[in-house]
């Protein structure tokens, strides 16, 4: 199956409507598929409805209880991926308003307790100064002051206890010269300030030494169920457990190279006096 980011929001129908053509032409009732798949029958219900994304591996456990296999199987697994994707244009984010965008984000961080921050080549909003989020959406046309202020609101989660961070940042990120020097020197200033709270982890990936890696893209990962994946122009939503287990499991390689705690304190501490040198 090639790759349509506009076919994406329709592979959960056509989903649904091949796996109940696939019960019907075996004989089965909903109910009997439930009992043999050990789900509930409202679950078959709710995914023979289009209700209910199911997971892979539900797809692959009904396909195997009624007997599916070769071409038509790979089909009805290669939509159940598609509908366990999707695709965010920054243009349609846009259009519907980015502080929509921050709800949607507070909502998931309320249902999270665990995330992973991969930062390639910027620093997230959960650590930025107000003067580092302004500029980070400067290109966007518009009063954009109730975007900022969520994503300012946003940052209150940091100190909630149930919840664990870990932010993982490249030099590339920290350093990149997005403000003039003595913001710069206050967002490192902040990052300091961030990665004291007790259950915030920060580490930073120093362009030092030898890195045998090769991260193309900025990803989080909310707990075990979905990764985000951002590219030039949007981001794709990943729900399939394999896609997140991979996204989960770079993050724990690029960890390996990171500096934390002291070390990185000290570090980004001394990136700080060189903006402010910078400034002067």
């Amino acid at each position: 199956m090639t790759f349509e980011p506009e076919a994406l929001g329709q592979s959960r129908s056509d989903l649904a409507a091949a796996l109940k053509s696939e019960r019907k032409r075996a004989g089965w009732t909903q109910v009997r598929l439930a009992k043999r798949c050990n789900m509930s029958q409202t679950k078959i219900s709710n995914i023979e409805s289009g209700k209910l994304t199911p997971a892979i591996v539900d797809v692959e456990l009904i396909l195997h209880a009624l007997g599916a296999e070769g071409p038509l199987a790979g089909e009805i697994l290669a939509l159940a991926r598609s509908a366990n994707t999707e695709w965010q244009d920054h243009w349609s984010s846009r259009r519907r308003g980015l502080d929509k965008k921050q709800n949607e984000l507070a909502r998931l961080e309320a249902v999270s307790t665990e995330f992973r921050y991969f930062l390639l080549s910027m620093i997230t909003g959960l650590l930025a100064t107000p003067e580092y989020v302004r500029a980070s959406i400067a290109d966007v046309p518009g009063d954009q002051s109730k975007t900022i202020a969520k994503k300012l609101e946003r940052q209150s989660v940091l100190v909630n206890p149930e919840k664990t961070f870990t932010f993982l940042l490249t030099e590339q990120a920290v350093r990149w010269p997005l403000l003039p020097p003595i913001d710069m020197a206050m967002q490192m200033d902040r990052l300091v300030s961030v990665s004291r709270i007790p259950n915030v982890q920060l580490g930073v990936i120093t362009l030092e030494g030898h890195i045998p890696e090769r991260p193309l893209n900025t990803f989080t990962v909310y707990d075990r169920r979905l990764a985000t994946v951002e590219t030039g122009t949007g981001a794709l939503i990943l729900r399939d457990h394999r896609d997140v287990n991979a996204y989960r499991e770079d993050f724990e390689r690029y960890e390996r190279y990171a500096v934390w705690g002291d070390d990185c304190r000290a570090l980004l501490n001394d990136w700080s006096v060189i903006f402010t040198r910078q400034h002067q």
